[in-house]
Parts: structure tokens; C-alpha cells; sequence
């Protein structure tokens, strides 16, 4: 896993309100933009590099696009962040 990748993405604050609202569950793109002040072409980027990053998986229904976070990938990154705070803690 490219964690390198994955901090990156997380580092923008539009990206991160994004992952913020999926944990909640899975979500249209559209419900995505009416929390947002920025385009469609927009979202579509910053879902580019979520989804480049492994955090958030797509599915395409019809015409709609839905995102969810990675369980797998979200499982991986804490872990990596406990191992981090164990070595801290030595």
C-alpha cells in the first residue's frame, strides 16, 4: 500500500470532508456535490485521486456514479497507524 499516496490525498481539505462523508456509507456523487461550492469536473478530480489512492471505491449504477471507502484499505492504514504508535511508545 502506497501510504505516501493515500496522506497526499487525504491532505487536501476537500478530499477529506469527502472521506468524512462516506464514512457514513455509500454516496451519490451528487449527494457529494451539494455539500460542495465547486463542479461536477471538480469532484470528479478529487474522486480520481481518492480512488487512485485505494481509499474509495467506485460503482457505476446507470449514470450515477456512488463512492464508498475501501474497508479493506481503511483497515490497512490503521493498522499502519497503530504499528506507528507502538514504536512511538517504545
Amino acid at each position: 500500500m502506497d501510504y505516501a499516496r493515500i496522506f497526499k490525498a487525504l491532505g487536501d481539505k476537500s478530499r477529506l470532508e469527502i472521506v468524512e462523508m462516506l464514512a457514513g456509507g455509500e454516496k451519490c456523487a451528487c449527494k457529494l456535490l451539494e455539500k460542495f461550492n465547486f463542479s461536477q469536473p471538480t469532484l470528479s478530480h478529487h474522486m480520481k485521486i481518492l480512488c487512485d489512492s485505494g481509499i474509495v471505491a467506485s460503482r457505476k449504477e446507470g449514470k450515477w456514479m456512488y463512492y464508498s471507502l475501501s474497508d479493506d484499505s481503511v483497515r490497512e492504514i490503521i493498522g499502519f497507524l497503530k504499528k506507528l504508535t507502538k514504536e512511538i511508545e517504545k
